[in-house]
C-alpha cells in the first residue's frame, strides 16, 4: 500500500546516532517540516543536527498530495471572522512566501514541480463561495470565481487561486537532504532540558525543534487537547483523465483531485482517527462510476493534525518552556505548513524577527468550540473498560477494519494488530494480550 512517491523515489541514508552530541540546535523529526528546517540552517550557517526515528519521510510526508497551495479551502472568510484582517493577510502571505520559495528551491531540483491554478469548490452552497471571495477581496488577494469545473459532477461554485503548484516531494526531499546533518534510526526517548537521551547517546542542544507531527512531550503545550487527527485515503488511477488543475471540496469529508503524470490522484474517504468513514471504499466506488475505464494503480492513507481554529501552531513550544520550540497542526496542508514552519523555526532560533511569528503562536487562545469537543470524546474514551489502551494517554483503542489497525480515537496513535507503533503521539508499542 505504497503511495506513488514513495514507488518511484529513492532517498539518500544516513547513519545512527552511535554516541553523545553537541549541538546548538537539534531538531526531532526527519518529515518535511524537518527537513527544510535542517536545510535552511545548513544555509544560514547554523550548527545542527537532524534525528529521526526511523527513515526520513517515512511517516506523512511519503504519504501527502503533495499541492502547493495558498488556498486551504475557504479559510479567509473564517479568519477575518476569528482574528481579524490583518492576520487573515499575513497568513496568506506567509503561506504566498512559502509557495515563492518552493519554486526558488525546485528551479534547481529534479522533482516535477509545475505550476497548476488550484480551486476550491462547494458542492452545495453559493452563499460560502461568495463570502470567501468578499473575504480574498477585502484582503487585495487576485482570485476569480468559477461556475464549473472538469469533474464529473455539477457545483454551486468555486473560487480559483492562478499560478499555484505541485510536485513530486520524495525527489524534492532527495534533492535537499543530501549533505544535511542527519541521523536516521535514532530515536528520541526523553527530553531533560534540552538534553534529549536516545538508546545510543545523548545529544546536548541549546535550542529544540520538535517537528515529529503530533507534539511527543504531554507535560507542556497541551498539545493533547489542541490537537486531533483526521485520516484521509487516496486513489493513484490509470487512464482517467487529466484534469489540468489542482481541486478539493471545501467540506472537510469532501474529495480532491489532481493529476501526476499518467496518474489521475483522487482523495476524499475522510474521517477523525479512531472512528468510522468512507476509507478506500468509498473512493472505490466514486472511480467505478465515473471512470469505469481506469485502474487503480497504487493506494494509500494518510493522517493530518488539525489545530482548534484551523490555523498551525508553530514557533514556542509553550509558554512556560526555554529554547524548545515545534511545528504541528498543518490541517491537510503540510506542503506550505512546512516552509512556513522552516522560515518562522529558522528565524527564531536565530534570534531574528519575523511578522508572522503571532499569527502561528502556539501560546494564542484554545477558546474554541472544538476544544470542548476534544475534550469531551477524550474523557468518554478514558471511561470506556475496553481494552486495548493506548500507551500514549491510556484512551481505549478501536480496531479499524479497513487498515488493519489499533487507532486512537483521543490523539490519533495508531498500531498493527501485533502492537508495533505506526503514528505517534505514542512513543512505544502496544502490548497485545
Amino acid at each position: 500500500m505504497n503511495s506513488v512517491w514513495k514507488e518511484t523515489s529513492d532517498l539518500p541514508c544516513f547513519e545512527a546516532l552511535k554516541r553523545n552530541k553537541k549541538t546548538d540546535i537539534l531538531i526531532i523529526g526527519g518529515g518535511l517540516a524537518g527537513i527544510l528546517c535542517a536545510y535552511m540552517l545548513q544555509q544560514a550557517g547554523a550548527n545542527y543536527i537532524l534525528v529521526e526515528a526511523d527513515r526520513i519521510c517515512s511517516g506523512i510526508t511519503k504519504n501527502t498530495t503533495a499541492k502547493i497551495t495558498s488556498q486551504h479551502g475557504f479559510i479567509f472568510d473564517k479568519l477575518i471572522r476569528k482574528f481579524g484582517l490583518d492576520s487573515a493577510r499575513l497568513y496568506l502571505q506567509a503561506n504566498e512566501k512559502a509557495l515563492s520559495q518552493y519554486r526558488k528551491l525546485c528551479k534547481n531540483i529534479d522533482c516535477d514541480f509545475e505550476e497548476q491554478d488550484n480551486y476550491v469548490y462547494s458542492l452545495d452552497d453559493k452563499k460560502k463561495v461568495n463570502r470567501e471571495l468578499a473575504a480574498l477581496g477585502r484582503i487585495g488577494f487576485p482570485v476569480q470565481a468559477v461556475d464549473s469545473l472538469p469533474l464529473p459532477f455539477a457545483i454551486a461554485g468555486a473560487v480559483k487561486f492562478p499560478k499555484q503548484a505541485q510536485f513530486h516531494p520524495l525527489k524534492f526531499v532527495s534533492g535537499i537532504a543530501k549533505g544535511l546533518s542527519i541521523y536516521e534510526h535514532t530515536t528520541v526517548r526523553e527530553l531533560i532540558g534540552t538534553t534529549a537521551i536516545t538508546d545510543h547517546g545523548k545529544i546536548i542542544a541549546n535550542k529544540i525543534i520538535v517537528a515529529t507531527h503530533f507534539p511527543f512531550l504531554n507535560k507542556h503545550g497541551s498539545y493533547f487537547l489542541k490537537l486531533y487527527q483526521h485520516r484521509s485515503y487516496v486513489l493513484a488511477l490509470e487512464n482517467a483523465p487529466n484534469l489540468n488543475g489542482m481541486y478539493v471540496d471545501e467540506a472537510q469529508k469532501g474529495m480532491s483531485f489532481r493529476n501526476y503524470e499518467n496518474f489521475l490522484l483522487i482523495g476524499g474517504g475522510d474521517h477523525r482517527t479512531g472512528k468510522k468513514g468512507g476509507n478506500f471504499k468509498e473512493l472505490e466506488t466514486f472511480a467505478s462510476q465515473h471512470f469505469p475505464k481506469a485502474k487503480i494503480r497504487y493506494r494509500w492513507a494518510t493522517q493530518d493534525c488539525m489545530s482548534l481554529d484551523g490555523i498551525p501552531y508553530i514557533g514556542a513550544y509553550s509558554a512556560s518552556t526555554t529554547g524548545l520550540y515545534v511545528a504541528t497542526g498543518f490541517n491537510k496542508w503540510g506542503m506550505t505548513s512546512s516552509m512556513v514552519s522552516a522560515m518562522l523555526l529558522t528565524d527564531m532560533v536565530l534570534g531574528k524577527e519575523n511578522p508572522y511569528f503571532e499569527v502561528f503562536s502556539p501560546s494564542r487562545t484554545i477558546l474554541r468550540p472544538q476544544l470542548a469537543n476534544n475534550a469531551f470524546g477524550a474523557v468518554t474514551n478514558l471511561l470506556t473498560p475496553t481494552t486495548p489502551r493506548c500507551p500514549h494517554m491510556g484512551c481505549a483503542l478501536k480496531w479499524n477494519k479497513a487498515e488493519h489497525s489499533w487507532d486512537c480515537p483521543c490523539h490519533g496513535s495508531r498500531f498493527t494488530k501485533d502492537g508495533k507503533l505506526i503514528d505517534n503521539p505514542s512513543t512505544g508499542n502496544l502490548k497485545i494480550r
